[in-house]
């Protein structure tokens, strides 16, 4: 039987583990926080538990619009107990994690607590205990980069993995970094009720995303009464007792009750035993990995945000599952990153797969593009919802879809028809003649569809 140990317990982690026990291998995941990682107990899944409240909230301000009136005709206000919000957050993480372990229990992997190091490719330490293993998966995550000049502290300067714990709401909120982790939290506090600065050290807000959806996303922020600072970075941030006081590169300061930053990764590397044992590191610290999740050493994988490729839970799991299929004999098709759908969890949310607008107008890719906006949809003026699009992008002369942007309530689940269309090279006429329910949202995927079918080439 083939022995395999997987450092990390995260989606990385947890799914390899599956996939391995399935595959009939003797399977160990160490894990020194709980089972489902930063992931499950501090990033992902209480993120998106805290935006969901947020976006409950945005709902009941907007009730008025669509007729209903709240507490009074006038006032559509929304209370926030801070303290609640972050119990259940936690109470939900904590249960995601206890789901998790028992999945992995039930499919005979043996979980250990500890931290582990690798002292031989084929050994595992966890303590004074040894694990022999054929294959090691390393799937150890990363955790927030740290500025100098910035220091977290808990209280007044927060990561995001400190927020949870906060029992009353930020009044005053400055977040510094305005890419996908920044936008979320602006935004997820904005609804909550906080006044919010967003420090951008670029000239919109978003900057790797596509463009017309990070302007969308800019607009709503400004409208909601978030404040925007671009083009400028955070030089300094202090403490001053009763708030924080943030030193701009271009010499102004902002105050506020707290600030949140958000200013990348680090991947989790370091005293793993990785670089003595011959797997090599990038100057980031990130684990060198090929399309199936091999290092340079022999019968050693990673996976996950440790690698620095694409970091999301969805690729991490993925990564994760090539590993163990290709170490354990099975039949593997290699990561490919043109597939990956992503999401922006704003509200609205943005979402994202395949080929990019950039791509067609730097002439990588010669495809025909259309945006077709939400407010045309009828079931968007139902819900009173007018921010967003649909964009479709289509291989020139095929029709192949090749990539697509959503901007809208529920972008992340109607990605899903388009991100099946590019992994399965369906073509703009195929979509065209798909039944989509009237009235939808989806329906907005097909009529772009129709409007790239009847295009013609310039």
């Amino acid at each position: 039987m083939t022995k395999v140990v997987i450092i990390g317990g995260g989606p990385g982690g947890y799914e390899a583990a599956l996939v391995a026990a399935q595959l009939g291998a003797e399977v160990t995941v160490v894990e020194r926080d709980g089972v489902g990682g930063a992931c499950v107990l501090t990033d992902c899944v209480p993120s998106k538990t805290m935006i969901a409240t947020s976006v409950r909230a945005n709902y009941v301000r907007d009730a008025g619009r669509l007729g209903l009136t709240v507490n009074s005709e006038d006032d559509c206000s929304v209370g926030v107990d801070m303290k609640a919000v972050n119990e259940r957050v936690k109470r939900l993480a904590r249960a995601q994690s206890e789901d998790t372990a028992a999945r992995l229990v039930k499919e005979g992997v043996e979980i250990v607590q500890g931290e582990a190091r690798l002292v031989d490719p084929r050994i595992v330490a966890v303590g004074d205990r040894r694990l022999r293993a054929d294959v090691v998966l390393v799937a150890t995550g990363a955790h927030p980069r740290e500025l100098p000049s910035a220091r977290p502290d808990g209280e007044r300067i927060l990561t995001w993995r400190e927020l949870y714990d906060l029992d009353e709401r930020p009044e005053e909120l400055i977040v510094v970094g305005s890419g996908v982790t920044g936008a979320e939290f602006a935004n997820a506090y904005q609804g909550l009720g906080s006044q919010v600065t967003l420090v951008s050290s670029r000239d919109r807000v978003m900057p790797t995303q596509d463009a017309d959806a990070a302007e969308v996303l800019e607009d709503v922020f400004r409208r909601r009464g978030m404040r925007v600072l671009g083009n400028t970075r955070a030089e300094s941030v202090v403490n001053t007792g009763d708030g924080v006081r943030v030193t701009l590169s271009d010499g102004r300061t902002v105050d506020g009750t707290h600030c949140l930053m958000t200013v990348g990764m680090i991947p989790n590397t370091d005293n793993l035993g990785l670089e003595e044992i011959g797997v090599r590191l990038d100057k980031g610290g990130f684990v060198q990995v090929d399309r199936v999740s091999r290092t340079s050493t022999p019968g050693v994988y990673a996976a996950g945000d440790c690698t620095g490729v694409n970091m999301l839970a969805s690729v991490a799991a993925m990564q994760g599952r090539i590993a163990m299929w290709h170490a354990l004999g099975e039949a593997v098709a290699p990561l490919k990153l043109s597939t990956v759908a992503a999401t922006v969890f704003t509200h609205p949310e943005l979402a994202s797969v395949g080929a990019t607008e950039e791509d067609v107008r730097s002439g990588k890719v010669d495809a025909r593009i259309v945006n077709l906006p939400l407010d045309t949809n009828p079931r968007a003026k139902m819900n009173n919802s007018k921010d967003g699009f649909v964009k479709l992008i289509c291989r020139q002369h095929t029709g192949i879809v090749l990539g697509g942007v959503i901007v809208g309530p529920r972008a992340s689940e109607l990605i899903l028809g388009v991100s099946i269309a590019v992994q399965q090279r369906l073509t703009v006429d195929e979509i065209a003649h798909t039944f989509a329910v009237y009235p939808s949202l989806s329906g907005s995927v097909t009529e772009a569809a129709r409007s790239l079918m009847q295009a013609s080439p310039e």
